[in-house]
């Protein structure tokens, strides 16, 4: 059995868990520049306020029904998503994080549950108890009928907030409530072409030959209708999306209040940041840098800024360079503080990348790599101790200055400034 557990309206839930005063109130959450709404709570949802379109052209409507209007708030999302996905994780076997606010579970071993659907709400309780966030729960088959059965879960009538397909009259009820894009993998093109066979609703399509549809539209409908009949097609690494934030962020286990230790540990986060947009072939187009007390300090703090890079890049030299050009607007004397992170947003992937005719590449691949081999091979941080990056110019936008010459950094170990020179073969054949 397959399950997916997924957040009701995340972004605008998180801001009501954040903000108590506006948990019965209409909310809106919108885009990283704040023109587009991008999250829409269900009180605000039955106001009839749409996603995804300009916050200028809705505006006067939303001040005249006294809606809450929130920007978005990354590191408040990211550790939300986090605690959410460590409760859901409790729950199976083994899980795998599909995005911010959904997680697929698999129960190898759950022969004992005598109910799915008592389970499902066993999970919700958890998951409202320790985040405060609503959740839907669906059960299914394959991982195509847990995700119809999570959309029935939050959607569909009849329904309260958890759903279960485990025979052909679930199957039915279920899929023929749903339009065919309302399926897992039916795009919007996808759907029209469906459409002209004659084919309405996910159960009409569940009931077509694999083969034909193979023939006609690719393996990918074929695994999709496979899926829908309760014969499993997919697994982890073929549902895998990348992520389109990506966050590292820590407690610190004494407060801290010097300056040049907060900026040590958000160059350390600035470095794992790096590496992991690296890993998924992606490049940072703006950076959130925060650092706050505790929330239970007489006088809280908390400051986050976000740093704007003319050019994406997933060069760990310009990340921890951003901070330093921020820093002095995060740190403030006095403040003990207990917790900072870095975040990347609006990810772009490195394959189709534009390039900015007026201002050179601040990416060096070969350099990554090799920052990245370092790493491995002596353990995370092992480099970014060693680096010096120059302060970006006040105007970000036209920075175009290079990355140090790390040829050049003489307190470099002999053997790693010969790999630097390529004097040296591979690591793994260099004897380090």
């Amino acid at each position: 059995m397959f399950g997916l557990v997924d957040a009701i309206s995340f972004y605008a839930r998180a801001e009501k868990v954040f903000d108590p005063t506006i948990r019965h109130k209409p909310v809106v959450v919108l885009t990283n520049n704040d023109g587009c709404i991008c999250a829409v709570c269900p009180i605000a949802r039955q106001l009839g306020v749409p996603k995804f379109v300009p916050y200028f052209k809705i505006k006067a409507f939303l001040e005249k029904n006294n809606v809450v209007v929130r920007s978005s708030n990354y590191e408040l999302y990211a550790d939300l998503s986090e605690r959410m996905m460590n409760v859901i994780a409790r729950y199976s076997d083994s899980h795998y994080v599909y995005s911010i606010d959904e997680s697929f579970l698999h129960f190898k071993n759950f022969s004992c549950v005598d109910s799915w659907y008592e389970y499902g709400h066993v999970i919700r309780k958890a998951v409202w108890r320790e985040t405060r966030l609503p959740v839907g729960v669906g059960f299914g088959a394959t991982l195509t009928l847990a995700k119809a059965a999570n959309h029935a879960s939050k959607k569909l009538s009849g329904f309260d907030g958890v759903a279960v397909i485990d025979d052909k009259a679930s199957r039915k009820e279920i899929l023929s409530r749903m339009s065919l894009t309302e399926v897992w993998g039916i795009g919007s093109k996808l759907g029209k072409r469906l459409s002209i066979l004659g084919l309405k609703n996910g159960w009409d399509l569940a009931n077509q030959s694999p083969k034909a549809m193979r023939g006609q539209f690719g393996v990918v409908v074929e695994r999709t209708v496979n899926e829908l009949n309760g014969m499993p097609c997919l697994n982890w690494d073929e549902i895998g999306q990348d992520k389109q934030e990506i966050f590292s962020t820590r407690s610190f286990g004494q407060r801290v209040t010097d300056g040049h230790a907060l900026k040590a540990a958000l160059s350390s986060h600035a470095s794992i940041v790096g590496a992991k947009v690296r890993r998924q072939g992606s490049l940072i187009k703006r950076l959130v840098i925060f650092g706050s007390s505790s929330p239970h300090d007489d006088s809280y703090y908390k400051k986050s800024v976000i740093y704007e890079f003319p050019i994406a890049t997933d060069n760990t030299l310009k990340l921890v360079g951003a901070i330093s050009y921020v820093f002095d607007s995060i740190y403030r004397q006095g403040i003990s503080f207990y917790r900072c992170g870095v975040g990347g947003v609006e990810l772009e992937n490195s394959q189709f990348q534009q390039q900015d005719m007026f201002s050179l590449s601040v990416n060096n691949p070969p350099l990554m790599k090799c920052y990245d081999q370092i790493n491995h091979r002596y353990g995370r941080g092992a480099v970014w101790r060693l680096m010096r990056c120059n302060k970006p110019k006040k105007n970000a936008r036209i920075n175009t200055r290079r990355a140090p010459d790390w040829r050049s950094l003489a307190s470099l170990p002999d053997p790693f400034r010969s790999i630097l020179r390529g004097e040296q073969p591979p690591l793994e054949k260099s004897g380090l």
